[in-house]
């Protein structure tokens, strides 16, 4: 898996706090976005985030060039509607590697050598398909959710701390939560105070889980710290 942090909002968490401060004065002069004092704008930023008035951190966001994942895991992220995808597209790209993802749980039992057998007859059949003049968005149809995409994620900072509260999560798919937790450490690195306290909710305060829960906490992992 590979995960990137490409591009994002200049200054975003300045460019948050000054957002907030609008609600509470009259007239805010543009030159405040790169001039405010610094802790005072992360005083207001906590204060904020605190509170649980996340919808000024709709103003940061942040972009992330993905690849090496499954198409398992771009079906459950997608979910996420509150972002914008842009995924490899099966009609046009036709997929002469032959990549795919194996669970550690399948490569680690009996079953690993007829799982990887049978990745290279579909990938195999598929290019057969491909030389006879099957178009590839007909091809396509034999490949498996294993099958390695690439794809770039835009989010904004609020859905992204929604995004980690449930990807984070040990009740998350183990592919998808590899992903939020690189993506979350990618943040803390250019918005630590955004992020600070962003992850499961079992790190900040009792499991929303209910009955389901894990019984395993992520409070020690350093990450979350």
């Amino acid at each position: 898996m590979h995960v990137k942090l490409v591009k994002y909002t200049e200054d975003p968490e300045r460019t948050c706090a000054v957002a907030a401060m609008y609600s509470v004065r009259e007239k805010i002069p543009d030159e405040l976005f790169t001039s405010v004092d610094y802790d005072k704008a992360m005083r207001v930023l906590r204060h904020v985030v605190a509170s649980g008035h996340h919808s000024v951190l709709e103003h940061a966001s942040f972009t992330f060039n993905v690849s090496g994942v499954s198409r398992a895991l771009t079906h459950q992220l997608v979910r996420h509607r509150i972002a914008s995808y842009t995924q490899q597209s099966q009609r046009y790209v036709k997929l002469k590697e032959k990549g795919y993802v194996t669970p550690k749980t399948i490569s680690n039992s009996e079953f690993a050598e007829e799982y990887h057998s049978m990745m290279e007859k579909i990938s195999s059949f598929y290019q057969h398909m491909l030389d006879s003049g099957i178009p590839a968005e007909d091809a396509r149809y034999i490949l498996p959710n294993a099958t390695e995409t690439s794809i770039v994620i835009t989010m904004n900072a609020r859905e992204l701390l929604h995004f980690f509260t449930l990807r984070s999560c040990n009740r998350a798919q183990w592919e998808i939560r590899q992903l939020s937790d690189e993506m979350l450490r990618q943040c803390k690195e250019v918005a630590p105070v955004i992020f600070e306290k962003a992850g499961p909710g079992c790190i900040r305060g009792p499991c929303p889980e209910g009955k389901f829960y894990c019984g395993h906490p992520r409070t020690d992992e350093k990450l979350f710290q």
